[in-house]
């Protein structure tokens, strides 16, 4: 028996209790590598010569690279001094609003209660877990304060338990690149065993014998995921053997296991295709064999229970159905269909249990929970009664029960935990985050609005402001989008937000197309040939907003970050006179250069996300929008751009290049900062109290833009 121990999302390192996506393939930037195209300096495609003046700033290691960093980070401090009393308030805020000292609702699984906490001052999570008697006491697993001492980051990952529950087996990364080394501790003990395998994905799973690991390893150079290994307890790991090792360059392996814990999955992943594999958890050393083999354009998700897999597929269903299968023959022709494909609804995820199953779906933007039971008698929705929330299906470890968890938040209500009893129908709430400093949601008003694009989509959009701070004339806003690998960006609560919504600001969000807020088709129209509709929606929206005094001409400002960041990008290309300022972080904003970098895998798996563009019309439209390759000698709103040196998603050098033609280009005089994160990747500092002063950053760069200073 195992279990995935999740771990703290970015949200969660801002408020220790959060909603927590179930663990699922990468698609986005944050899924692999970039590096050097094979031009030193230049890019020839189908005979177009693009010469790029700051391609020497991919030079990581160059010392005038690294002080050409430097520099940009002092100027954007330099220009930012006046606000530094402001972002101290803004810190003080961010870090009393929150509870800090705070545990996460415990979950059973066997015999024992797991939870993380986190404590006043210190940076990093604890993981935790008790005896089910009244009597047990706390017992550590890993204090990660006492682990990332000495250390200018530190994250872990994987954090899974073996099926006698006295080893953990966890990933560490010291340096932000999402290269993790593999450590097994003896829980009884306390001792770290001296077990230790490098260039991990930290993606790991026990086998039913208490002694076997499985795990994934990242190719050295791409940090692509594409060997699957067994490792035994105690054994050198030079020894491990090679399970299965992915040989098409466009898919990437991870390795999960059922939830009846009968059962190790390997999945191949690509953009819009998947394949399984199966081993018995109880003999780990069985060859795995295939489900359904892959094929082009279908994508499927695999769990198990009793003598069957079920499988959520796309086959001849664009919003995904439900099948199920005998484990003894899974592949298509025995397919039986248990909830069928509905256009007017998105089956998200599933959750089995004895008596019931439990559908995530997405309906008219907004996610739903349905309950089946499996005599198909009481059929029901969980129901919500905010016009704009999120509810996600939690931790949901054990199959022998009548109760699902699932969280709940919505602009105005902060993240909550319940138990819903599916036979009685009641809800039971565990916990709602306290938000301190005298926060009560009555003071604020959440709406969801619609926005007819220039091609007749009804755009969603989810707003939020404080109802006794609203101005007739508009007020300063923030909007926020990504729309990209059919990622959707749920209206959930954020409570760094109230230090902009009480100093008079609003807050939005744009469901953009190539999200999937409203279904696959939705994802389809903001891809590929489609991806414009992205940006012009998101224009559309900012339009309305002004149109309908939601937002103040000269006080509307854009935020998104990775494939959210060529999102900013583009627009600023593209109607920058909407925008006061935006901030744009990590973004990908270098496109034609990177997809033309054929050598990395992670290049060659988007292509059905962005086009190849060594196909002369995906070249072209690419390079139509591309931010970094669009950049006029125009005026620019004021603009805030992140990076990190060691990010393995969207290399630093994207965002500097772009900031640096942004620089010598542009035709006024507004503010243009560049902030590299010296010591991290991706995602920033890995300390709360780190990231804390990163957003207090940013939101002094708006609130000074807007001539707001206290």
């Amino acid at each position: 028996m195992c279990v995935r121990l999740p771990d703290p999302t970015e949200e969660e390192m801002a408020t220790p209790v959060s909603l927590k996506a179930k663990p699922s393939a990468p698609r986005d930037r944050q899924a692999g590598v970039r590096r050097r195209v094979r031009e030193p300096a230049h890019l020839v495609a189908h005979g177009h010569l693009r010469v790029d003046p700051y391609y020497w700033l991919r030079e990581r290691d160059n010392p005038q690279v690294l002080a050409y960093l430097r520099a940009e980070n002092a100027y954007a401090d330099a220009i930012m001094a006046h606000t530094r009393p402001l972002q101290e308030r803004l810190f003080q805020e961010l870090k009393e609003r929150i509870k800090q000292t705070d545990q996460t609702v415990p979950y059973r699984l066997k015999d024992y209660f797991y939870y993380t906490k986190f404590e006043e001052g210190r940076d990093y999570p604890i993981y935790c877990r008790r005896r089910t008697t009244p009597e047990a006491h706390e017992e550590i697993m890993l204090d990660v304060n006492q682990m990332a001492k000495g250390q200018a980051y530190f994250a872990v990952a994987g954090r899974e338990v073996s099926s006698e529950q006295d080893l953990l087996a966890f990933g560490v990364d010291t340096v932000g690149r999402r290269i993790y080394t593999i450590r097994i501790k003896h829980l009884p003990s306390g001792e770290l065993l001296p077990d230790e395998i490098r260039g991990a994905s930290g993606n790991l799973v026990w086998a039913n014998d208490n002694r076997t690991l499985f795990y994934t390893k990242l190719d050295p150079v791409t940090l692509r995921s594409f060997q699957v290994f067994r490792h035994v307890v105690g054994q050198d790991p030079a020894r491990d053997e090679l399970v299965y090792q992915e040989e098409d360059e466009t898919y990437s392996v991870w390795v999960s296991k059922t939830k009846s814990r009968d059962f190790i999955l390997i999945a191949s992943v690509h953009t819009d295709s998947t394949e399984y594999r199966y081993i018995p958890a109880a003999d780990p050393e069985r060859p795995p064999v295939v489900i359904e083999a892959r094929k082009e354009g279908h994508e499927y998700e695999v769990d198990h229970y009793g003598g069957h897999f079920y499988l959520r597929t796309n086959d001849n269903a664009l919003n995904f159905r439900l099948v199920r299968t005998p484990v003894e023959r899974p592949g298509r022709d025995n397919w039986e269909e248990i909830v069928p494909h509905r256009p007017e609804t998105f089956l998200e995820e599933f959750e089995l249990f004895r008596n019931h199953l439990v559908l995530e779906e997405r309906r008219n933007g907004l996610t739903r929970l349905r309950v089946i039971p499996w005599s198909r008698e009481g059929e029901h929705e969980i129901e919500f009664d905010e016009p704009v929330y999120v509810a996600a299906l939690s931790d949901n470890y054990e199959i022998d029960t009548d109760v699902v968890r699932y969280v709940y938040s919505s602009l105005t209500t902060p993240n909550s935990v319940y138990d819903y009893d599916m036979s009685a129908r009641r809800h039971i709430l565990l916990k709602r985050d306290e938000v301190l400093g005298g926060f009560d949601p009555a003071n604020y008003r959440s709406e969801r609005i619609y926005v007819t694009a220039a091609d007749g989509a009804r755009i969603p959009v989810s707003l939020v402001y404080r109802t006794d701070r609203r101005s007739p004339g508009g007020n300063p806003l923030l909007l926020y989008g990504y729309g990209a690998y059919g990622i959707s960006v749920d209206p959930g609560f954020n409570p760094a937000l109230v230090s902009l919504l009480d100093r008079g600001f609003a807050y939005a969000v744009a469901h953009v197309r190539g999200g999937q807020e409203l279904g696959r088709p939705w994802y389809e129209g903001g891809k590929l040939f489609n991806k414009k509709n992205t940006f012009t929606d998101f224009i559309a929206v900012a339009e309305y907003l002004l149109e309908r005094g939601y937002a103040r001409r000269g006080g509307l400002f854009a935020k998104g970050g990775s494939a959210g960041g060529l999102l900013v990008g583009a627009v600023v290309n593209l109607r920058p006179d909407l925008f006061a300022g935006a901030i744009a972080e990590v973004p990908f904003v270098d496109v034609v250069t990177t997809m033309l970098d054929e050598s990395i895998p992670l290049t060659t798996s988007e292509y059905d996300e962005w086009g190849d563009p060594r196909v002369e019309e995906y070249y072209r439209y690419i390079l139509s929008y591309s931010p970094y390759d669009n950049v006029e000698p125009k005026e620019y709103p004021h603009l805030l751009v992140t990076a990190g040196i060691h990010d393995s998603q969207v290399q630093y050098w994207e965002p500097a290049k772009w900031v640096a033609k942004l620089r010598g280009t542009k035709t006024d005089n507004r503010r243009l900062l560049l902030k590299t994160n010296m010591e991290a990747g991706h995602h920033g500092a890995s300390g709360r109290y780190r990231r804390y002063w990163e957003l207090a950053f940013q939101y002094a760069f708006l609130l000074d833009l807007a001539g707001i200073d206290r």
